[in-house]
């Protein structure tokens, strides 16, 4: 492709994205990333971060993280298996796996990561993997990689996923079947089905893996899905990121001992990119030891999510079905949510328009995420400017 050919190609596809009210405008904040943040001059109370505890600011990670650069310096200058792997990283991966209640784990450098890492270091194209429809792009990504056959099962349909699992089985196909979901769902609020998820792999053999991104920090008292639902002893991957309730960044595979022996020795980013920083990985054992002293966090996270759901449900907007914090605000078209955020914006409340490929055609929504560290003062506010901007655009 020419350069000429390329600019054409880009001009028309980008342009094409702004008709369709798809193209999104990043924003720099002036600040941090808390429950009030800067942009352009301007504070405005901040409802799309995933910081859900508010642990991105929090003076003791920021403490804790300075030391460890002091002490090991702000890199790790290798990757894992060479000379990267330092004393904080066996810290944190045997926390983690105390956190997560397994037998082991081990640390990425995102969550993006591990889905890159765990499923196709297990799975190959002898295999089949059922997917709900709803997973997010890292799973879906992690699958592709992989090469094994993907099977979508319908969101959350348990009926649909024990006959797909029942026919991937009986067609003798596949070496391995893995059936894989996110715990939380991060653009919905709702949480996968994983009891009767657990009852249909036991029945039919398959592995079980769930991406607790949403989850941890969030459902059981923080420690996570799986624990929400007390079946820590029955799914195989337990992933996770560490940028989100634990305010840092990075990701985590949980498992038994030889899962995580294996993901050592065969897992592509563990092997071939160099390690956390000793700042992160220092700043995550912290957040941690946070979570798993007290659930002041974690109990004023699920506060706060109540009191704006129900704010917005109450002056008429559609909220899903949310099982969580995660307080979706449905409108439908994309150019319109587009629009709407773009009101809310201006008016004070940063609100994200999230609208396809990350969710559905005809499904946009502004995604709101009330955190542990806003106070109802500033939800209050929010909630006033919903209404405004509802009623100006006939949303309400």
């Amino acid at each position: 492709m020419s350069s000429r050919q390329l600019q054409v190609f880009l001009n028309n596809h980008l342009q094409s994205l702004k008709q369709q009210g798809l193209y999104n405008e990043i924003d720099a904040l002036e600040s941090p990333n808390g429950p009030i943040i800067t942009i352009n001059g301007r504070n405005l109370v901040n409802l799309s971060s995933n910081n859900y505890l508010g642990l991105a600011t929090d003076e003791r990670l920021k403490n804790t993280a300075i030391n460890a650069i002091k002490s090991f310096g702000v890199g790790s200058g290798a990757v894992r298996t060479i000379n990267g792997t330092l004393k904080l990283h066996t810290l944190l991966e045997e926390r983690l796996a105390q956190f997560k209640q397994t037998e082991a784990a081990i640390s990425y450098q995102s969550g993006f990561n591990c889905n890159m890492a765990a499923i196709s270091a297990v799975m190959d194209e002898n295999d089949a993997i059922l997917s709900d429809e709803l997973n997010h792009a890292s799973i879906i990504d992690g699958c592709r990689l992989s090469r094994a056959k993907i099977i979508r099962f319908k969101h959350s349909d348990m009926e649909d996923l024990r006959q797909k699992a029942k026919e991937a089985l009986e067609s003798g196909k596949y070496n391995k079947i893995m059936v894989i979901t996110d715990g939380v769902f991060s653009m919905d609020g709702d949480i996968a089905k994983l009891p009767e998820i657990v009852k249909i792999a036991e029945e039919f053999d398959l592995i079980t893996y769930v991406d607790d991104a949403h989850g941890s920090g969030v459902l059981g008292k923080g420690a996570g899905t799986v624990k929400y639902f007390g079946l820590s002893d029955k799914i195989d991957f337990q992933i996770g990121t560490l940028s989100k309730a634990l305010g840092v960044v990075g990701g985590y595979v949980a498992g038994k001992q030889a899962l995580i022996d294996w993901l050592k020795v065969r897992s592509r980013p563990f092997l071939f990119s160099t390690a956390m920083t000793p700042a992160d990985v220092a700043a995550c054992i912290e957040a941690i030891n946070i979570l798993t002293s007290s659930t002041a966090l974690n109990d004023r996270l699920w506060e706060n999510g109540d009191y704006l759901k129900q704010g917005l449900k109450e002056l008429g907007f559609n909220i899903g079905n949310s099982e969580t914090p995660i307080t979706p605000c449905i409108i439908g078209d994309e150019v319109q949510t587009q629009q709407f955020s773009r009101r809310l914006i201006e008016e004070g409340v940063y609100a994200k328009a999230i609208v396809f490929p990350t969710v559905p055609k005809g499904t946009g929504r502004v995604r709101n995420m009330p955190t542990a560290a806003h106070t109802k003062g500033m939800l209050d506010s929010a909630i006033a400017i919903y209404e405004k901007v509802g009623r100006e655009m006939g949303l309400i």
